[in-house]
């Protein structure tokens, strides 16, 4: 079988908007059964992000990309932390945002037809409308297929995460460092850890 012809199956079988769909529904299912049972605990809707969305993020894609130019000059255990940090600080943030859901009675999510899809990578709009809102919430997950379907950054509100980060630490290496902004984040994880 041609690689093209391999490559045509799989995005019919594994295609990125369903994976998106499956990701977001399986975080958010989770969370109503949580809060239905009164158990959506901080510590359980970390345990949730742990479990349900993490594993569906490319760490090490959205690493790569947030440090760009300084990527290739970083050592192993530089690169490791880095990947190490922002597991540990997305998952703070998606806690943030999950926990600031009062109540989840009707979660209704769809995924607009337009993909774009290039290759290895997929842009897919979710429209995600809670609670009969009249204004749903539109995010977009950028998508690369490693052995399946990964998540490496998300927009929302027009603001890209990984772009973000990228920004500040560029402007933070340019000004102090790499090294000072590695003891910068060490304290963070720890004040996090508490």
């Amino acid at each position: 079988m041609s690689n093209i012809t391999h490559q045509a199956i799989v995005n019919i079988i594994d295609p990125p908007n369903s994976a998106a769909l499956n990701i977001m529904v399986s975080v958010l299912s989770s969370l109503k059964e949580l809060k239905k049972q009164k158990k959506d605990t901080k510590q359980n809707v970390e345990a949730l992000v742990r479990l349900k969305l993490l594993p569906n993020i490319a760490i090490g894609v959205f690493t790569k990309i947030a440090l760009s130019k300084h990527w290739d000059g970083l050592n192993i255990q530089q690169k490791q932390f880095f990947q190490y940090y922002f597991s540990e600080s997305l998952i703070q943030d998606y806690v943030g945002i999950l926990s600031n859901y009062d109540k989840l009675d009707s979660v209704q999510i769809s995924v607009d037809s337009d993909i774009k899809h290039k290759d290895h990578k997929a842009i897919v709009k979710l429209i995600i409308n809670i609670n009969d809102n009249l204004k749903p919430s539109i995010i977009f997950l950028r998508m690369i297929r490693l052995n399946i379907w990964h998540i490496y950054d998300i927009v929302f509100s027009g603001v890209s995460i990984v772009k973000n980060y990228r920004a500040q630490f560029n402007s933070y290496i340019k000004h102090k460092g790499i090294d000072s902004l590695i003891l910068k984040l060490k304290k963070k994880l720890e004040r996090l850890s508490k």
